[in-house]
């Protein structure tokens, strides 16, 4: 392994990226490089071996593409994202979804911000969860957000009651004929 530190102006990975300039040390390894900033990995990046080419990962760029969502239609990583395999067709359907169900804008916003929420659960778990908002007929970002954790949520099931227990709880029904003998000696008067 070989590193050297060196000022690196690529984005980095959430949660902050570094600004343009800040000095980070590289680390290049067989496939891949990283760039680390205070004993942290903060960017991880594919190894490119040919020349004058672009090797870029949508992730690096979720956050530029907040500020501006109508740029994600046209970027460069997505095309390069659907090339290798990694863009769903799952993720165009929902997408379009979203963009139906709330305009272009919002739309396209709300899909970047779920390829955000996904970096956190991984992008296998991404897919199932937007599959599965597909399945159900969702068309909106929360519910993308409940699929990727309902796993993780505590579901803790009622423990057993035996039902002779809740015997000492049985009671006899009420009758009503007491509240009858009100009503027949009084005059009826009906307000207008």
């Amino acid at each position: 392994m070989w590193s050297e530190s060196i000022k690196i102006v690529a984005p980095t990975v959430r949660p902050r990226p570094l600004a343009a300039g800040t000095e980070v040390e590289v680390r290049i390894h067989a496939t891949y490089i990283e760039a680390w900033r205070q004993g942290k990995c903060v960017a991880q990046h594919e190894r490119c071996f040919g020349r004058q080419q672009k090797v870029l990962d949508l992730n690096h760029y979720l956050e530029a593409l907040e500020r501006k969502p109508g740029a994600l239609a046209g970027a460069t990583a997505l095309e390069q994202c659907r090339a290798q395999g990694k863009w769903p067709a799952s993720y165009d359907q929902y997408w379009e979804v979203l963009r139906q169900r709330q305009g272009k804008q919002a739309g396209t916003h709300a899909t970047i911000e779920i390829l955000l929420e996904g970096q956190k659960h991984g992008a296998e778990r991404l897919r199932q969860a937007v599959e599965r908002a597909l399945e159900l007929g969702c068309s909106d970002k929360a519910a993308v957000e409940y699929l990727l954790t309902e796993e993780k949520a505590e579901k803790q099931r009622p423990e057993a009651i035996e039902l002779a227990a809740l015997l000492a709880y049985e009671r006899p029904q009420p009758t009503m004929a007491a509240y009858d003998q009100l009503l027949q000696n009084r005059p009826v008067e009906v307000i207008q």
